[in-house]
This record gives C-alpha cells, structure tokens and sequence, in this order.
C-alpha cells in the first residue's frame, strides 16, 4: 500500500523538478514571469530554476541578428528620388524592456525598429546631394544617425550594432534616370568634342611640318640642280674647248652636221641658201 503511494508522489516530484530547470544556451539571454510579471531578467548562460506552475522562463537569442528591410524611396536636397536597399545589425540587450515592447516576438520588434531607421536614413539623404548621396560616404550616412536610433531602440530593449547600405538605385518610373542620362551625354559630348579639337589642332600642325618639311626639301633638290648643271655644263664647255683646239677642222665638221641635223629634223625643212654659203661647205663634192 504504501510503495503504491509512493509511486505518484515521485512522478509528481520528478515532474515538478523538471518542471523548475531551464538551460540557457550560449549566446542567448532569458527572462523569468511570474504569473505574467518579469521578475527577473537577463539570465546568463547556464542552468536556472524556477518555481514550477507559477513561473515561466522566456529564452531570447541575444547574439548579433541581421535584421532585413525592404528598399525605401528618398529624396535627396534637390528633390530627386532614389532608391535605397540598406539592412541593420541588432541584438538584444535587455530582456525585460524586449518584453514588455513587443512580448517577445521578435517579428514585431523588426517591424518596429524598420521605421525607426527608415526615417534616420530619411533625414540624412534629405539633407545631402545626388552626388553626395552615390558617392563613397555611405558609411557615413548610416553611422551618422546611429545614435539617434539607438535612443529610439532602448524603449525595444535593442542596440543596433551597425547600419549598411547596399545599394543605392534610381528609380526607372523617375526623371532622375533621364535626367542623369542627359548629363552624362553631354559630358561624354563634351569630351568629344575637346578631343576632335585636340586632333584637328594636331592635324594641322602635322600638315604645316610636312609643308614646310616638303618645300626645304624641294629648294634643297632643286640647289643641288641647278649645281649640277652648272658643274656639266661646265664640264661640257670645257671638253667642248679641249676637242676644238685638238683638231678645229673636225670641230668646225661636227658643228656643221649638228647644225644640218638640228635644221632638217622634222623632215620638211626647206631652207634657200647661195651656192658659196658656208653653211654648205661640206655639201659640196670637192670635199
């Protein structure tokens, strides 16, 4: 009879022993309710106990999270509309003031801290440029209102740890698009049209070099012409004078056929002369 009560009052021990044990894992932190009431909070890692029936342990994952968000339009201080993918790096940092915002969902935690940080990215984009905006500062548009989300975040019992952007898009449905396209052609426009200058500049000084390249060679050629037909005619002269002055007879001979040859060369030449002209001294039979 009595082992037969003792059975019942073991399970019930045991029972309510398991019942009052919880681990938490590393990384992560818990809270303990007492009949819906925090009466504790932020457990460490390890074994913790609990009043079984009456308290209820809450474990939330306290290691770094990445916390996802849609892409957000913004305009920028010139009133153009960009598209920014950014995400956050959050954690939880008190578990009892996670509880009490968001009783323990994390879905809606995200969905509250996403506008928190939509409008600190808003006010920074709204304050800078296009350009300011695409350019290599984007860490500095995210960290600069880190703290300022962070203030908002401590009534969640979250930290944002860090802020990226990924990606910063315009629009296809904007007239930025456009706008930038014309930019960039005149640009591009304008390059082309300082480098044709540039050829053309070029160009004609390559011309101008070979013209006046071209006429010092011709005037040097032409020089050196005109000397060498002196130099022959020179030479001619002068074999001219030494074949005379060897045998003047035969000079006056091959003068006087050069002469014929030179009055009879289109083959129509009549020319009337006096039997006693020289001109036909060699003509005549006696010679």
């Amino acid at each position: 009879m009595r082992i037969s009560l003792w059975i019942p009052l073991a399970a019930i021990a045991l029972f309510a022993l398991m019942g009052s044990m919880f681990v938490v894992r590393e990384g992560h932190t818990a809270i303990v309710l007492n009949l819906g009431k925090v009466v504790r909070s932020d457990l460490g890692p390890g074994l913790h106990f609990k009043v079984p029936l009456v308290e209820s342990a809450r474990i939330f994952d306290g290691r770094f999270q990445v916390l996802p968000a849609e892409p957000e339009r913004y305009l920028t201080s010139e009133r153009k509309d960009v598209s920014v993918d950014f995400f956050a790096v959050g954690q939880i940092l008190d578990g009892r003031a996670f509880y009490r915002a968001t009783a323990g969902d994390e879905g809606a935690a995200i969905d509250r801290l996403a506008p928190i940080i939509k409008d600190a990215l808003r006010n920074e984009i709204n304050a800078r440029t296009l350009s300011e905006v695409v350019s290599g500062e984007r860490s500095k548009i995210a960290s600069a209102q880190l703290v300022a989300i962070n203030k908002a975040a401590a009534t969640l019992g979250v930290r944002i740890v860090d802020l990226r952007i990924k990606q910063i898009d315009l629009p296809t449905d904007s007239q930025v698009i456009r706008d930038v396209y014309r930019r960039m052609s005149a640009q591009r426009q304008q390059v082309a049209s300082k480098l044709r200058a540039e050829g053309e500049e070029q160009a004609n000084q390559i011309r101008a070099q070979a013209d006046r390249d071209s006429n010092v060679i011709l005037a040097e050629a032409e020089r050196d012409a005109q000397k060498m037909r002196g130099e022959g005619d020179g030479e001619a002269a002068r074999i001219y004078g030494n074949a005379a002055n060897a045998d003047p007879s035969f000079y006056a001979f091959q003068r006087s056929l050069e002469a014929y040859r030179g009055s009879f060369s289109d083959g129509d030449a009549v020319i009337v002369l006096d039997k006693d002209d020289p001109f036909l001294q060699y003509m005549r039979s006696d010679r």
